[in-house]
C-alpha cells in the first residue's frame, strides 16, 4: 500500500521554493519528486535539459545525498494566471548556492509544482 506523504502542496506560487526547501530537507525524494509536473523540465548546470519525473528525480539525486540543509529566499515571483516565474536564492550548507530560475504552474487541481527548475538559471553565487 502507498504512504501518503505528510506534505501540504504549495497553492501559492510564492510558496513553491519554501516547499521545495521543507520536502528537500526531509531527505525523502518521493516528497521532492511530487513538487513537480510529470513531464517537468530541470536545467542542470552543464545548461543541457533533462525531461520527465524520472530524469528530474536522478538531477536532484546529488543534492540530497549530501546530507545538508537547503535555504531558499524568493527574490521575485511574478505570475500571470497559471504560470509563475520563480527567482530564488539558495543554498546547500555552504556547499553550493545559485539564483534559481524557475517556472510554476498551477494545475487542474490548484496546487503549484514545478515546470521547469532550473537551479543555475541566473549562474552560481558566491557565497
Amino acid at each position: 500500500m502507498p504512504v501518503m506523504s505528510t506534505f501540504i502542496l504549495p497553492q501559492h506560487p510564492e510558496d513553491v521554493p519554501s516547499a521545495f526547501a521543507e520536502r528537500f530537507n526531509s531527505g525523502d525524494p518521493a516528497a521532492v519528486r511530487e513538487l513537480y509536473e510529470p513531464e517537468a523540465c530541470f536545467v542542470p548546470e552543464s545548461g543541457a535539459p533533462v525531461r520527465g519525473a524520472d530524469a528530474v528525480a536522478a538531477q536532484n539525486a546529488p543534492f540530497l545525498a549530501l546530507g545538508l540543509p537547503i535555504s531558499v529566499t524568493p527574490r521575485h515571483v511574478h505570475v500571470v494566471d497559471d504560470i509563475a516565474l520563480l527567482l530564488v536564492d539558495w543554498e546547500i550548507g555552504g556547499k553550493v548556492a545559485a539564483t534559481a530560475t524557475d517556472v510554476a504552474r498551477r494545475g487542474a487541481d490548484g496546487y503549484w509544482r514545478y515546470l521547469i527548475d532550473s537551479p543555475f538559471g541566473a549562474g552560481r553565487r558566491d557565497s
